[in-house]
């Protein structure tokens, strides 16, 4: 990526990543560990960020494999602070629009980018400061919530940064809506702050970047878009001793069991076939009722019908 290309809304697919304006690569100094698991992946991320929604089926994968070997703690990056820059021939919300229907196609994940001209987002920041709020109630429901959020951004065109939006986010997942309100004008934003500090600590430049790190504080980092493979072989590398679930789909709606939404793209990757067998599968369940779809301009979401 060149570097007057670096506009934290202009996600580069050669390298598979969003990076942040003026910000150089650096070596990254240790992540703090808690030794609850043998492995530690410290994930920046941010609500908006398109290339991060373009890993959810190696990030999804990964987990369903290797969960009981690592821990993940997520980190708001602050994507896009306001529109007060003019770099890589993004100066406006419209001139994302085309550039999110470009990503959608080179990481095969649905979005519609028609949010920058109906709604669009003037900050990353109110989104990246809910997801700390709900982190402080259920961190499991927190990663739940983000995954609401993205799905309300990429694929139903609504502005996250508005608080009516959050909270249906919020009320999805099951999530205390007044206690949120309460962090989210509170505590979660020295939260947030807290994570962009340690970003520069680090050196992250750009977003997805996860750091692997073991009990020695031996450290991999993996930074933007990449294969399956090598989210785990970064695994492998810091903890070889880490065993692998097979993932046992004793039905083709098992994954749901795991995941209540999915894109083709993600259950190709879980069930390890091609998108076009996944798609195949996925509108025969539709067919048969198991499932509910939602269409929207460059892709499709599979719903499963039981509530979690």
């Amino acid at each position: 990526m060149n570097e007057e290309n670096k506009n934290p809304l202009l996600c580069d697919t050669d390298s598979g990543v969003c990076a942040i304006p003026g910000v150089n690569e650096s070596d990254s100094s240790q992540a703090d560990f808690s030794k609850v698991k043998p492995v530690k992946i410290t994930y920046f991320t941010d609500p908006i960020c398109s290339t991060c929604w373009g890993i959810e089926p190696q990030l999804r994968k990964l987990k369903l494999e290797y969960g009981s070997n690592f821990e993940i703690d997520y980190r708001m990056g602050g994507l896009l602070p306001d529109w007060s820059y003019n770099s890589g021939g993004i100066s406006k919300p419209s001139d994302v629009a085309s550039h999110w229907e470009e990503v959608s196609a080179h990481y095969d994940m649905p979005i519609d980018g028609d949010v920058w001209l109906e709604d669009p987002l003037s900050s990353s920041y109110p989104p990246s400061v809910a997801v700390k709020a709900a982190q402080l109630q259920d961190t499991d429901k927190a990663v739940r919530f983000m995954r609401k959020l993205r799905e309300l951004l990429f694929l139903e065109k609504k502005n996250i940064t508005r608080w009516e939006v959050i909270r249906e986010a919020a009320i999805a997942v099951g999530l205390d809506t007044f206690q949120l309100k309460d962090d989210y004008e509170g505590k979660a934003n020295e939260m947030f702050q807290d994570d962009l500090a340690y970003a520069r600590k680090l050196g992250v430049r750009g977003f997805p970047t996860l750091f692997f790190t073991d009990q020695e504080d031996n450290q991999i980092t993996l930074y933007g878009f990449k294969p399956y493979q090598v989210f785990e072989s970064s695994l492998l590398r810091v903890f070889p001793e880490a065993e692998k679930k097979q993932v046992q789909l004793s039905t083709e709606l098992s994954i749901f069991d795991y995941y209540p939404t999915l894109t083709v793209k993600e259950y190709a990757v879980i069930a390890d076939i091609s998108s076009e067998d996944a798609a195949q599968t996925l509108e025969a369940l539709v067919s048969e009722e198991k499932l509910d779809k939602i269409i929207i301009k460059n892709g499709v979401m599979y719903k499963s019908k039981v509530s979690f």
